[in-house]
């Protein structure tokens, strides 16, 4: 029996010592090729508009988030971790040195951003991350990054929940996104996500009041951004431009000329200047999108069995492509192309959220005016949709372009003086003339004010018909003392300090 077992120990210690040496052999292979070499932790300090008081910026804020090399000596990341930034730092996994970091390019509608170190030594020996496909639903992933509770990487398991349109908080636009149940916490924005070890999306939100929802960028978002630059320039994600409604009314679909069979949806509005104008029309119905049908509830199939928003075979042209329709236009089929020329977030009156630029602003006798933008609404806090003046957000969410209204005017506050004595409460006052002539934009305010030298007054008002009035020679005699006493450098943001009439 002891010659049997000191046998076993034998063998044992045999195929023990062979283990050793195979796992010993493989291990300068296996970090070669280890993805966590390829991870990247970011320091940004931004520093952005104060768009209550839009002559000064808010100060400086170091926010950290994550990242990861992919190929061409380049970083991806998000966005809204490097946007409005004065200076930016990565650090890879497992190292101690920071490397100054640049900006290649951003798309802020994506959220996506990519870096470079301009010391090469900082990717030497870096094998980039290779990119996926698109995953599905149920499949696993891994999520890499540096969140916070720590300065290491971190490393969480998650399964694919949906793969769908979601709205991006960073630009607040649409596009195709993934949830994932993963945890995902402040500092992983930009981290990557993979899956059998290659990279099949970036994370960009959770939602903290539930738990484990998270989002990320998909595979196709990100080659869209990617395939973008090759011409050098980044040009965005297309959109078409129209108004439609869902037709699952069965009285709807015949009052329209289609079948029980049918389905499709109702252009109700084109947006002026869009890709859409001058080919669709109001009441016509959209039935297919390069080639495929669209549901009577507005979705399209993407995969098998698995359907999201029809803007999907929008977005995924570039600029300048032409996109496929097969109509009904007063109940007979067409089959049009349409040139995709306008970028998503362009067709509205109250522009999508602002990045890397300073607000523009004009102050006259203590009034200060500025465009009513996403970020000034943002001023009245996180929930600011249910927060701000009403009639603001009526402009952001209703109201489209004109011809001629290319941006709402509001008087953002009043810098209280003597010549403006009775008006120091009023704020959030959208103007629509000056001196009885219509506005459409700030430039024209300003032009009507500096050519009214022969006017006693200056009569600024509402589409209600209230006024503002203010005695010119005072409000011009005054402004220098406004100025000094509220510390603004100039009346006028520097964009508004080029000729008018260019």
């Amino acid at each position: 029996m002891a010659c049997i077992m000191s046998a076993a120990v034998k063998m044992f210690s045999v195929l023990a010592g062979l283990m050793l040496f195979l796992f010993f052999s493989n291990a300068p292979a296996l970090a070669e090729t280890d993805v966590r070499d390829a991870m990247v932790k970011i320091f940004a300090i931004q520093s952005k508009p104060d768009y209550n008081n839009p002559w000064n910026m808010l100060g400086n804020v170091q926010v950290n988030g994550s990242g990861c090399v992919i190929e061409g000596n380049k970083i991806l990341t998000n966005a809204h971790v490097v946007s409005d930034r004065t200076f930016i730092q990565v650090r890879l996994h497992g190292q101690p040195q920071k490397y100054k970091a640049k900006i290649l390019a951003i798309s802020h509608e994506a959220d996506l951003a990519l870096l470079t170190v301009d010391d090469p030594t900082f990717f030497k020996d870096i094998t980039p991350l290779e990119f996926g496909g698109l995953p599905e639903v149920q499949q696993d992933v891994l999520v890499y990054g540096f969140p916070e509770g720590g300065d290491t990487l971190s490393t969480t398991k998650g399964v694919v929940s949906r793969v769908e349109y979601q709205t991006y908080v960073h630009s607040n636009l649409t596009l195709l996104a993934i949830q994932l149940d993963a945890a995902i916490n402040l500092g992983n924005s930009g981290g990557p996500v993979l899956a059998n070890g290659t990279l099949v999306g970036v994370v960009m939100q959770t939602i903290f009041v539930a738990n484990d929802i998270g989002y990320i960028v998909p595979v196709p978002v990100i080659n869209h951004f990617l395939e973008d630059l090759q011409d050098g320039a980044y040009d965005g994600f297309p959109s078409l431009g129209v108004i439609a409604q869902n037709m699952e009314n069965e009285g709807l679909k015949r009052k329209y000329g289609l079948g029980k069979e049918d389905s499709g949806v109702l252009v109700t509005k084109v947006i002026i200047n869009s890709s859409a104008e001058g080919h669709l029309q109001p009441d016509d119905v959209i039935m297919k999108i390069d080639g495929h049908e669209i549901a009577e509830d507005g979705t399209v199939e993407f995969r098998h069995k698995e359907r999201t928003s029809l803007n999907y075979y929008i977005n995924k042209h570039h600029l300048g492509d032409m996109l496929g329709l097969e109509i009904l236009r007063n109940g007979i089929p067409q089959t049009i192309t349409v040139k995709l020329t306008k970028p998503l977030g362009k067709n509205q009156l109250v522009p999508i959220k602002q990045y890397d630029t300073r607000p523009s602003y004009y102050i006259y006798g203590g009034l200060v005016f500025s465009p009513l933008t996403v970020n000034y609404l943002q001023v009245f806090g996180d929930v600011w949709y249910d927060q701000a003046p009403k009639n603001l957000i009526y402009y952001y969410s209703f109201e489209l372009p004109t011809a001629a209204r290319e941006e709402v005017v509001n008087l953002v506050k009043v810098l209280p003086a003597d010549v403006n004595k009775g008006y120091h409460g009023n704020m959030d006052f959208r103007v629509t003339k000056v001196n009885g002539r219509k506005i459409n934009n700030l430039r024209q305010l300003i032009r009507i004010v500096e050519e009214s030298k022969d006017e006693p007054f200056i009569v600024f008002e509402n589409r209600w018909g209230v006024k503002i009035v203010l005695d010119r020679k005072k409000a011009e005699a005054e402004l220098p003392s406004i100025l000094k006493t509220y510390r603004i450098p100039a009346d006028r943001s520097k964009d508004l300090l080029e000729k008018l009439h260019n």
